[in-house]
């Protein structure tokens, strides 16, 4: 798994620059934005950490997801992607963090589509919430590779229009 060398070093300096730090929590991508975030320059600078809460009862217990919600939705909702974020981000006490959660192969649950739902908390507040959606052929790995990569897009866009504000 290899991911844009210019979109690692961006992000990398740019939380060096700002002197600010990044955990993150995962759900359907298990583990691939934590493997971005480790391979970035002096990623022990800015990257405090992260988990990956992939069922219901590690969400509801780890992460403070509410369980009737979560049962509703299947844990995959714009809300519990939200309180993700904010949990992670006070767990490891970051000032960015990052959530996903979704699904990267089609099942009864997910209509028999694939789609994740993703989200950015900043110093305790909601930045960005999205859904993106995949073609339901899509296979899973692909699948985690293109979530990743896309929120890792949109990450280094809402950091440089911070960046540009301060």
């Amino acid at each position: 798994m290899e991911f844009q060398k210019n979109l690692l070093e961006y992000i990398s300096q740019m939380l060096i620059t700002t002197g600010e730090t990044i955990s993150v929590v995962e759900s359907v991508t298990s583990g691939c934005l934590q493997l971005a975030f480790s391979q970035m320059p002096n990623a022990s600078f800015f990257y405090k950490g992260g988990m990956t809460a992939y069922t219901l009862p590690e969400k509801v217990r780890l992460l403070n997801v509410d369980q009737k919600e979560a049962e509703d939705c299947d844990c995959v909702s714009e809300n519990i992607a939200e309180t993700m974020a904010l949990q992670i981000a006070k767990l490891y006490d970051s000032d960015w963090s990052i959530s996903t959660t979704g699904y990267c192969t089609p099942i009864r649950n997910s209509a028999y589509r694939i789609f994740a739902y993703f989200s950015f908390a900043y110093k305790g507040e909601i930045i960005l919430t999205k859904k993106l959606e995949l073609h339901p052929k899509t296979q899973a790995l692909n699948a985690q590779l293109y979530y990743t990569e896309f929120i890792l897009g949109c990450f280094k866009s809402e950091i440089g229009k911070l960046v540009t504000v301060k």
